[in-house]
């Protein structure tokens, strides 16, 4: 029998009028938007349903939204009789894998997440860091190229995707100089729209301010394997689950590395849960014999419940 592992996104996947759907026909998804707008005192669903997309981007704002979404999306799931075997979540992501996994309540991650944000976002004044996609490189070159860059400013690579795609991170100019010599051994580079270098040294001052915050609340052993960003293996104990969630501030996301221990582990079939289809293109690069699927609206439903019933079946 094979086992399923849902995936959930990290920021960048937002948009306005996500999970509206899920919201106006599923009594689940109406009350994880309830209980998130009552943990942070506003009404997170109205950002989420109708913008402005300004306003939604914010990485205060982005961070809670998405993870609500998903949240609200895997509690429709789970009210059809789907569960995983295991889950993950590309850094954001990570903490909806907690709360589905029972290790954080939603209200404590909704907070966690706005406070998250704001930490990342204060820790690095705008304009100094920068990220970018280098694609159709290996890791190991994309890695030298870091290193030649230093020279210039830090960088390093922020996100293992999948092969042929890795982020990378750090103050601007050195970013720049990374792109530039991707593109000079023929690779391509894509500069994005992020509001701090996120994975970078550039926000250690974060690391501390989300610590205290996570020792203040309660976080339990996971029920299901949570897959670490930071060392692509599951973390089993409330202590390091911790250590391992102020570390993934500055370090980078091993997301090849979990989806490798998944399917080592058993998965045959990986379901992105949330808005957003990125990780379901990551997934099938990594393992072209991997069974993928995305969930965020009705119409997908139907789909979703065969996508799990031929999993068991593998």
């Amino acid at each position: 029998m094979g086992k399923i592992a849902w995936v959930f996104p990290g920021q960048g996947a937002q948009f306005p009028g996500m999970c509206r759907e899920l919201y106006d026909e599923f009594e689940e998804a109406r009350r994880t938007f309830e209980e998130a707008d009552d943990a942070l005192g506003e009404s997170l669903s109205k950002l989420c349903f109708e913008g402005p997309r300004e306003k939604l981007t914010l990485t205060v704002n982005a961070q809670p939204a998405i993870l609500t979404a998903s949240v609200a999306a895997a509690r429709v799931l789970e009210s059809k009789g789907l569960k995983p075997d295991m889950v993950a979540g590309l850094s954001l992501g990570e903490y909806t894998a907690l709360v589905i996994a029972g290790s954080l309540s939603l209200s404590d991650a909704v907070v966690l997440t706005r406070k998250r944000g704001r930490f990342m976002q204060e820790a690095c004044p705008p304009g100094r860091g920068g990220m970018a996609a280098i694609l159709g490189l290996s890791a190991a070159e994309i890695e030298a190229m870091c290193f030649e860059a230093r020279s210039v400013g830090v960088v390093q690579p922020a996100n293992y995707n999948c092969p042929g795609q890795i982020v990378v991170s750090g103050e601007a100019a050195a970013v720049a100089e990374v792109s530039r010599l991707a593109r000079s051994k023929g690779g391509k580079a894509i500069p994005l729209d992020v509001s701090a270098p996120f994975h970078s040294p550039l926000i250690a001052p974060a690391e501390e301010k989300l610590r205290r915050e996570l020792e203040r609340v309660t976080i339990r052993a996971p029920s299901i394997p949570v897959y670490s960003n930071v060392t692509g293996e599951t973390e089993k104990t409330p202590g390091e689950i911790i250590e391992n969630l102020v570390k993934q501030v500055t370090s980078p996301v091993l997301w090849q590395t979990s989806v490798e221990a998944m399917t080592r582990d058993g998965a045959v079939a990986f379901l992105e849960v949330g808005p957003g289809k990125s990780l379901t293109g990551f997934v099938r690069k990594i393992n072209s014999n991997a069974m993928a699927a995305n969930f965020i609206s009705p119409a997908e439903l139907g789909a979703v419940l065969d996508f799990h019933r031929e999993a068991l079946l593998r």
